[in-house]
């Protein structure tokens, strides 16, 4: 039994069909809570989630990052607060029995937080569109240079260390969260880290962002403003 508190937080909007699946395959034994954020799903998403027995919560505003503020602020006003906030996506592109090797570098007290890196992992073909990983590609090496820190990717499945997450201070409500983490962390010197993880297609729906051409336009230009915006 682990002597941390970590709990994980899922933003999910509209993922009836895998949010079960990556539920089950979170290794409980690290886990202290499962906190499903429900974005305003027009689905069942909500009711499967209780059925799999995790906390449901529902932020009816659009956007990633408010369901993503939603279980932050659940989280933080409960008796027991975490040590570790991992966050990661519904669609069950991710393999959340890696949660393990995610949090690892927090427990070992190598990093404060982590990247699960798309990029440094195996990836199914087609599990990225050319748009992402050109756009990853970019947005990291923006990074690197106005604010000298190495990250290969923007992935969704990241450890935090609570604490951590509170001197971020995060803001972002839509597509800006992942970049504004990761560069506010470099900011206040927060010490960070990649490990490889691996990344599937998806088996159900389109991807809210590379899925359309109106979420990859809108989500470029929020992560190439944000970048500019804290420089």
């Amino acid at each position: 039994m682990l002597d941390k508190i970590i709990k994980v937080i899922i933003p999910a909007f509209n993922e009836q069909n895998s949010i079960a699946k990556v539920v089950a395959d979170i290794p409980r034994n690290w886990v202290t809570e499962i906190v499903v954020v429900n974005n305003n799903s027009q689905d069942s998403t909500a009711a499967v989630a209780r059925e799999a027995g995790v906390t449901v919560l529902d932020e009816p505003r659009q956007g990633y990052g408010y369901a993503c503020l939603r279980g932050i602020a659940h989280v933080t006003h409960q008796v027991e607060q975490p040590d570790i906030i991992v966050f990661l996506d519904a669609d069950y592109a991710d393999y959340p029995d890696e949660l393990p090797e995610v949090v690892r570098p927090i427990l070992t007290g190598h990093a404060e937080l982590v990247i699960g890196s798309r990029a440094l992992g195996q990836r199914e073909t087609g599990s990225m569109t050319p748009q992402q990983r050109f756009g990853n590609w970019l947005a990291t090496r923006l990074m690197a240079f106005f604010y000298k820190v190495e990250f290969t990717d923007l992935g969704p499945f990241r450890a935090v260390a609570f604490d951590a997450l509170q001197r971020i201070d995060m803001q972002d409500k839509t597509y800006g969260w992942t970049v504004e983490m990761q560069l506010k962390a470099a900011k206040l010197g927060i010490r960070t880290t990649e490990v490889p993880v691996r990344y599937r297609r998806r088996r159900t729906g389109v991807s809210k962002v590379s899925g359309t051409l109106k979420g990859t336009v809108l989500a470029g230009y929020k992560i190439l403003w944000t970048i500019f915006r804290y420089r």
